[in-house]
């Protein structure tokens, strides 16, 4: 255990008054409350620091020792508090970002880079994986920003909307192969497996009698994507991932399309760190 800074700066008083009651009044405490410190004081460092007489206090030696080390703590104590004070203040420090890779393709270029040069003293991490896994970290503080789909809400977290994302079946441009016609025995669904919307599409062909017999998994929407558009299979995608396929890819007709909401959060607590809300206002003015 530590002991705190008023005790310190107490035990300095009576150091310099060697009077329990003179260092009360400088101080502006009663001398009850005065004393209580010093014993407190003297239980956090395991030794006795003064002697009590007559005439007022004495300091031991180990008393003399923490009274010419007090002056260095009170110091050190104020660096760490001025540092603290100017991160809520100043734009700087190390701040981590958390999003899904297809997320991040979509939204850090379009900010980081100038972000970054117009803070110099500002220093970003990078973290991807899947946007329920980011919304967990932000929770427990181990990632400032997240950039999310649809998160839940819960009440440690300011969560932003940013933009509507599509979800859809998509096939190559052109001449698409036998793989991408769900009326072939052959045919192939592309998909990633912890996506969301794979596992609904899936369940909305079954119940429509739409039979795939294969199925590709792949982590990687751009792996995805280029599968798709050498006519690998059927691809469920974000839109923004089609996209830049330039091109190549097109979306299944009468294919269902889902809406997802795409999000900035972070802890509630954060809302006034200036950095926070620098990196907050560079996200939102993305253009959509």
């Amino acid at each position: 255990m530590f002991p705190s800074p008023s005790d310190i700066l107490y035990f300095m008083e009576v150091a310099k008054t060697l009077n329990i009651s003179r260092a009360s009044e400088r101080l502006g405490i009663s001398q009850p409350s005065l004393s209580l410190a010093m014993q407190r004081l003297e239980n956090i460092v395991g030794v006795e620091l003064l002697i009590r007489n007559k005439q007022g206090v004495t300091l031991t030696k180990a008393g003399q020792q923490l009274f010419a080390q007090s002056g260095e703590f009170i110091q050190f104590w104020e660096n760490v508090k001025s540092k603290t004070t100017a991160s809520m203040s100043e734009v700087g420090g190390t701040y981590t970002i958390g999003c899904h890779a297809s997320i991040a393709m979509h939204y850090l270029s379009k900010f980081l880079p100038k972000l970054m040069l117009e803070h110099p003293k500002l220093d970003i991490k990078i973290k991807h994986d899947l946007s329920r896994n980011i919304t967990e970290e932000v929770i427990s503080l181990k990632i400032d920003i997240g950039l999310v789909v649809n998160p839940v809400a819960h009440p440690d977290l300011i969560i932003t909307p940013l933009n509507k994302g599509e979800v859809t079946l998509w096939t190559r441009a052109e001449n698409p192969t036998k793989l991408q016609d769900f009326g072939e025995d052959i045919s192939v669904l592309i998909c990633d497996p912890n996506l969301i919307r794979s596992q609904i599409f899936m369940d909305q062909m079954k119940q429509n009698n739409i039979t795939i017999n294969r199925t590709i998994f792949s982590t990687d929407l751009d792996v995805i994507a280029e599968l798709v558009s050498q006519g690998g299979g059927i691809g469920i995608l974000p839109a923004h991932i089609a996209a830049r396929a330039q091109n190549t890819l097109c979306r299944v007709k009468d294919a269902p399309v889902f809406y997802d909401d795409h999000c900035l959060i972070y802890r509630i607590e954060n809302k006034n760190v200036k950095s926070i809300q620098v990196i907050k206002r560079a996200i939102k003015n993305i253009e959509p």
